[in-house]
């Protein structure tokens, strides 16, 4: 994402280059260091702890002068740039990813990879990626609670495990079309340009026909979860059933594979990597 073009404004936004160190924590490292709440402090998405990553932070300081940035110490976080804009960065509102992985030591049967992976340039499932169901599937967890009449205080906790229910339904019916070869078809009662899945929420279902059937089917596995949903107050949308990776990019590098991709904002690159390759530890590092 680039800062908007104006170079004076409430906000400062700032260019972070950063490893080992999720964005909620430098997020709230920068609101210590600027003096202000955590609240004044937005990102545009959240990006893996491990990989080396660089994304944009923006602080509210209203009519205060800019802190000298230059001098804070974040563990794990380097600031590149900084300007002035006049509004807050907002979770969701940037345009995608830019990815460049690298996978050491591949072992197997290496034969057929070039293929495979030109296969995956047109297009693969578009399943969400297991970050969505947190460690060891804890965000699971969470929603089987809600699921079960419990209630969750931590409203962020909470905002984890609507999202890992609603994204775990998509999934269910995702499979299902995988399983019956059609998930790239746009079947009859299709409510989009392309195929699609269901997020699911509150009001009627937005397929109809023979689509509608097929999610009434798969959903109705899981009245529990689905009940809970529409009663959050989450409402009835889509999400394509179609990952097409833009910009795909590979070079085997002796053992190494290295990859370079751009997805779309809410896709994730593990589900590219799980179209060809099983991850042994961490035997794939982002470069």
């Amino acid at each position: 994402m680039l800062p908007p073009a104006e170079t004076e404004g409430e906000h400062l936004w700032l260019q972070v280059r950063k490893r080992g160190a999720n964005t909620g924590w430098v997020a709230a490292e920068m609101a210590r260091a600027a003096g202000v709440r955590e609240m004044d402090v937005g990102y545009a998405g959240l990006k893996d702890r491990h990989a080396v990553t660089t994304q944009w932070f923006s602080i509210w300081l209203a009519q205060r002068q800019t802190p000298k940035w230059q001098d804070w110490q974040i563990e794990g976080a380097e600031i590149l740039q900084a300007q002035r804009a006049p509004r807050k960065l907002r979770r969701g509102e940037h345009q995608g990813n830019r990815f460049k992985i690298r996978l050491r030591n591949l072992t197997g049967e290496l034969a057929g990879l070039e293929n495979r992976l030109q296969e995956i340039s047109a297009g693969i499932p578009n399943y969400f990626g297991e970050q969505r169901f947190g460690r060891g599937g804890n965000n699971l967890d969470l929603a089987l609670k809600l699921v079960e009449g419990g209630r969750i205080r931590d409203r962020k906790k909470r905002g984890f495990a609507l999202s890992a229910a609603r994204s775990w339904l998509f999934n269910q019916v995702l499979a299902e079309r995988v399983r019956a070869g059609n998930w790239r078809d746009r079947l009859e009662g299709e409510c989009e340009d392309g195929p699609s899945g269901p997020l699911w929420g509150r009001g009627r279902n937005l397929a109809t026909g023979a689509q509608g059937e097929l999610e009434a089917t798969v959903i109705g596995g899981w009245p529990g979860w689905a009940d809970m949903l529409e009663h959050a107050g989450l409402q009835q949308e889509r999400r394509s059933l179609v990952l097409s990776p833009h910009s795909f990019r590979f070079e085997l590098d002796g053992n190494d594979l290295v990859l370079e991709f751009a997805l779309p904002v809410g896709a994730f690159a593990t589900a590219v990597l799980g179209e060809f390759a099983q991850l042994n530890n961490l035997g794939a590092a982002g470069a």
